[in-house]
């Protein structure tokens, strides 16, 4: 199957501003998704209490950012999404939450330039998953590590992979049974076929190896359920 195109998955949030402007319906298909909301928000506020500058890429409708100003300092706010409409709403949120300024860029992070070292924190949530190449995760790997400052992370929440064929039957049994469970057959269908479609998720661990290969030191995994999880890693 030929994958979307970038504007393909463009137009498809676009027009779902409303749902992923809201913490319960935008993030209903992520397992465990308030979880790891506030459990990777929160760590990324606790080892960078006196950040300054945080970079939110493929913020949608800037959830991470609003949760990260609740749990830590209030900071510059850079918000990177591919839809101009998710991203104006971002900014109009972002700015009720009274970050210190809020600069927004339509834009693939593939083709965004940030200027070294600049973040002392960045989000990434469920957006690294639309990389399809080698090549794709080394090079934003590279680039979020030169623009965080040293002792900066990276705090990554997303969809996941497995190396073991059969690991990861049960993992997505498991997970269609939860998509199920929210709205019946036909919604785990409508996912599936959307990941499948648009998607190219890698494992967790090998993730996290593409960072450490950029030059990350170290990593924490915060949580690990099914097809989701959700990491940092620190410059």
């Amino acid at each position: 199957m030929e994958k979307s195109s970038v504007d393909d998955i463009r137009a498809r949030f676009d027009n779902d501003v409303e749902r992923f402007s809201s913490l319960e319906t935008g993030q209903q298909s992520f397992v465990d998704a308030r979880k790891i909301l506030d459990r990777t928000t929160r760590a990324a506020a606790a080892t960078s209490p006196s950040a300054t500058h945080l970079l939110d890429v493929g913020c949608g409708a800037g959830n991470y950012t609003l949760k990260f100003l609740e749990h830590g300092p209030d900071v510059h706010v850079d918000l990177v999404d591919l839809s101009q409409p998710m991203l104006e709403r971002a900014v109009e949120r972002v700015e009720e939450a009274e970050a210190k300024t809020v600069h927004a860029v339509q834009g693939d992070v593939r083709e965004c330039d940030f200027e070294a070292e600049r973040y002392d924190v960045i989000l990434a949530a469920a957006v690294l998953h639309h990389l399809r190449t080698d090549a794709e995760w080394e090079a934003v790997a590279t680039k979020l590590y030169d623009a965080l400052r040293p002792g900066g992370a990276l705090w990554v929440a997303d969809l996941v992979d497995h190396d073991s064929s059969p690991v990861r039957d049960v993992m997505w049994d498991e997970y269609g049974a939860y998509l199920e469970s929210l709205d019946g057959p036909s919604y785990r269908d409508d996912v599936f076929g959307y990941i499948e479609q648009e998607d190219t998720p890698r494992p967790l661990l090998e993730q996290i190896d593409i960072f450490r290969d950029a030059g990350f030191r170290t990593a924490e995994i915060l949580h690990k359920n099914t097809t989701f999880a959700a990491f940092g890693v620190m410059k």
